[in-house]
């Protein structure tokens, strides 16, 4: 069965399981099947959050939950050691230079991204989700970019919805950045 895991992880608050909500929509779209599954501290912001999803090209997985993630996203520096040792030998992993200053250890590729610090400078450092989600598509490549953006823009509030896109558009710009230096 070929298909590939994710995780999403940072603190409360970050919409980080609005990320796996609106990757799976945009994944289900390409007509892949995805589990999803969540962890968080019963604070309602700034405890340890996560979100995982297990992707599968072939119908169900068969297993729902993550055991060797391909890519792994971490917003907050709380988050890095919680995946350690889960992130297969190669695997991406994205993070919030600004946010996150204790790198994870292993054989994998790492990139700092200036998601908050680009948030911010859109005015709202809480569409930093969505930069590093349409980061993590642009680099690599998990479904057309057209895709998600119509998945935000019918996943998305309507006062949030040009914030939104323009954060997502901000990402892509990021991801093209990446992939143009490598």
């Amino acid at each position: 069965m070929s298909g590939f895991e994710i995780r999403f992880s940072g603190a409360g608050g970050q919409g980080l399981q609005l990320c796996a909500k609106l990757l799976s929509a945009a994944l289900a779209r390409e007509g892949k099947t995805v589990a999803i599954s969540q962890g968080y501290e019963p604070t309602s912001r700034g405890g340890l959050s996560r979100a995982d999803m297990v992707v599968s090209d072939e119908g169900a997985a068969e297993y729902p939950l993550v055991t060797a993630l391909d890519y792994l996203v971490v917003l907050d520096r709380a988050a890095v050691g919680v995946s350690e040792g889960l992130v297969r030998e190669g695997g991406l992993i994205l993070i919030d230079a600004r946010r996150v200053d204790k790198m994870p250890r292993g054989k994998y590729e790492i990139r700092q991204m200036p998601f908050s610090e680009t948030a911010m400078r859109l005015g709202n450092e809480r569409v930093a989700n969505v930069i590093a989600l349409s980061a993590l598509v642009g680099i690599g490549n998990i479904c057309a970019r057209e895709t998600l953006e119509q998945t935000i823009r019918t996943g998305t509030p309507p006062k949030f919805l040009d914030l939104n896109i323009e954060a997502m558009q901000q990402g892509y710009a990021l991801a093209d950045e990446q992939v143009a230096a490598a």
